[in-house]
């Protein structure tokens, strides 16, 4: 039987459709695996290996978790690179950011004769008036110029006590700048000599908690030398220096490398000053010792520009002329050379002309010799008793007529330079000055060399001996912290501190050391002093620290019943970390277990720093351009060892 002509049309369309439906589908399934391998690859060769990829039809779905928003967009741009843009529907998510780091927080104080001014970042839970209100104390109704900031952030470990040290430091600096962050203070200041640097460093370590790390950069400033002096002599005891001045570190380092060429020994001194005559002083040092090391003996004294050499006597008048003649010629324009070779005196019956004027240790002093007249030995006798007291002077002087002119000024220039010692011996004759004793003074001798250059002029020679002395202790002077350091080893080193075993309770047969340390400690005064624990390798790691830090806490505690200031103390317990020997061995476990007792220093910065130099020009006006960094400061650390 034939089919219809429509049913057969009828089921060729219908055959047809599925056939075309059959092939779509493939098309699709094809296309969606294509484009998804292709996407894939893109993504992991471009390391977004966390995205998800899921092909529907034509359309391309993103989906997984971008670290952030930048990464998240790079993923589109890979995958917009390998099929239409309009086809891709991004799912993809960000993952939520950790929260902010608090930020690093620090100020700057500065101080000058302008007032006070600080900046930098602070938390905002401090108390920021009575900051402003302690500076306000310090800078005495002056300007106080607050550049601070704040942040809604947790008040840091240690910044309480470093801002407590800071302001406490700048009340004793009036010119200083002072970087104050959690647990480290940073000091840069000018003291106003040698001499109270030192007083300041010893009473900023002293006054800084055990807690913080200080850095100290105290600079004292150079002193202004006049005249400018340089003594340098070779006779029969060597060749040496009677007072050295440089305007520079480099110039000083010309100087002593010419002195040591001509024989100076030892680790001459040259003070660094400020006055220099010439900018080409170190060239005139060098020739001048040179002109004097070629002669074999005599010396030099340079004042100012002034130029004074003398020969030994008996020096050859031929190389005499040379080497004068050769100096004069290669000295800078600025300087004037007078050079003398004595010529030996004739022998008299009389004798030569003679003064002396000795100071005993117990300021006793007598006067003896030549004098040409009353007026002149009143005059004598009165400068000495205003210089040493009326009780303490004896004058045993006679009248000589006819002596030099300049006997006089040679006289009471002896007497005041005399004056300056502990004591001394002083002899004057017409063709010399002799001064010997000994000070207290470390540049007593560069001091008098100067005087007596200034004072005698040129072509007058002097001698030198000034031995330097150090001065006596006061009775309530605490000693030397790094000798209590070296005696608390000591007293280690006979007895040690033992404890309970894996116990933090100190034995009751270590009582007798503990007195002896408490003792000791209460002699050294105020210290920064870590008390440090430590363990053998027996044991977990962490319960050998936590034992360390229980034990170093006891000695501490010890140490506070026995009546000892412990406000500067610190216990830190090291545990297994710091051994002292091997812990395979008995007796090294047992080296191992102690205590140690070891100061806390300050890190000493480098003294020739330009910092310096802004501190006395910047003024309350130009805050806001100070350099808000705090310095790189290494302060000093606890050093460790002692159980």
């Amino acid at each position: 039987m034939r089919l219809p002509l429509t049913l057969v049309v009828a089921l060729t369309f219908v055959l047809a459709a599925a056939l075309c439906g059959v092939a779509a589908s493939f098309a699709v399934t094809a296309m969606e695996e294509n484009s998804e391998i292709a996407v894939r690859r893109a993504l992991d060769l471009n390391g977004h290996d966390w995205a998800e990829v899921e092909a529907d039809g034509l359309q391309v779905k993103l989906t997984g978790m971008a670290p952030d928003e930048a990464t998240r967009f790079n993923a589109l741009s890979v995958v917009g690179g390998e099929v239409d843009p309009s086809r891709v529907i991004d799912r993809m998510q960000i993952r939520p950011s950790a929260g902010l780091a608090p930020p690093h927080f620090s100020i700057e104080i500065l101080r000058n004769d302008s007032g006070i001014s600080v900046i930098g970042l602070v938390p905002a839970k401090m108390d920021r008036q009575a900051l402003i209100a302690s500076l306000g104390r310090l800078a005495q109704n002056e300007n106080v110029t607050d550049l601070l900031e704040t942040a809604s952030y947790p008040v840091p470990e240690g910044w309480n006590d470093a801002l407590g040290f800071g302001v406490k430091a700048l009340d004793m600096l009036p010119r200083s700048k002072i970087s104050v962050s959690a647990g480290r203070v940073t000091v840069k200041a000018i003291s106003d000599s040698g001499a109270d640097k030192k007083r300041l460093e010893d009473a900023l370590t002293r006054a800084a908690p055990p807690s913080i790390r200080i850095g100290l950069d105290i600079a004292a400033p150079r002193p202004v030398i006049t005249p400018f002096t340089l003594r340098f002599l070779i006779d029969e005891e060597g060749a040496r220096f009677d007072a050295c001045t440089a305007e520079t570190a480099t110039s000083r380092a010309r100087i002593l490398a010419a002195a040591k060429s001509a024989g100076a020994k030892g680790s001459p001194g040259c003070i660094i000053g400020m006055g220099v005559p010439s900018p080409r002083w170190a060239r005139a040092a060098e020739l001048s010792i040179g002109a004097v090391a070629q002669l074999g003996a005599g010396s030099v004294t340079i004042a100012d520009a002034d130029i004074t050499l003398i020969a030994a006597e008996g020096t050859d008048q031929a190389l005499f002329d040379r080497v004068v003649g050769e100096l004069q010629t290669e000295l800078p324009d600025v300087f004037a050379l007078h050079a003398v070779l004595p010529v030996p005196e004739k022998t008299t019956t009389a004798g030569p002309p003679e003064f002396t004027a000795t100071l005993s240790p117990e300021g006793q002093v007598q006067l003896r010799g030549r004098l040409g007249s009353e007026d002149m030995r009143y005059m004598v006798d009165s400068f000495a008793k205003a210089a040493f007291g009326s009780a303490s002077v004896y004058t045993a002087t006679r009248i000589v007529p006819e002596l030099p002119a300049d006997w006089p000024l040679r006289v009471m220039a002896g007497i005041e330079a005399l004056a300056t010692l502990k004591n001394g011996a002083l002899v004057v004759t017409p063709d010399n000055l002799r001064l010997r004793g000994t000070s207290h003074d470390e540049e007593a001798a560069a001091s008098i060399a100067r005087h007596l250059a200034e004072k005698l002029g040129e072509s007058q020679s002097f001698e030198l001996d000034i031995a330097y002395e150090e001065p006596p202790q006061t009775e309530d002077a605490a000693p030397d912290p790094d000798l209590c350091e070296a005696q608390l080893v000591e007293i280690q080193k006979a007895e040690k501190i033992n404890f309970e075993p894996g116990s933090a309770t100190i034995m009751a047969s270590s009582a007798g050391i503990m007195d002896r340390i408490a003792e000791l400690l209460q002699n050294c005064g105020p210290l920064r002093l870590e008390i440090q624990g430590h363990t053998d390798s027996q044991g977990r790691e962490e319960m050998n620290k936590q034992l360390s830090q229980a034990r170093a806490q006891s000695v501490l505690n010890e140490l506070r019943a026995r009546r000892v200031l412990t406000s500067t103390y610190s216990a830190v317990g090291y545990g297994e970390s710091q051994p002292i020997a091997d812990n395979e061995t008995e007796e090294g476990r047992e080296a191992n277990r102690r205590i140690e007792f070891h100061l806390i220093r300050p890190e000493l910065l480098d003294e020739e720093t330009t910092a310096l130099e802004e501190i006395e020009a910047t003024s309350t006006d130009s805050a806001t351009d100070a350099d808000a960094d705090s310095g790189a400061v290494g302060a000093s650390e606890a050093a460790g060892e002692d159980q």
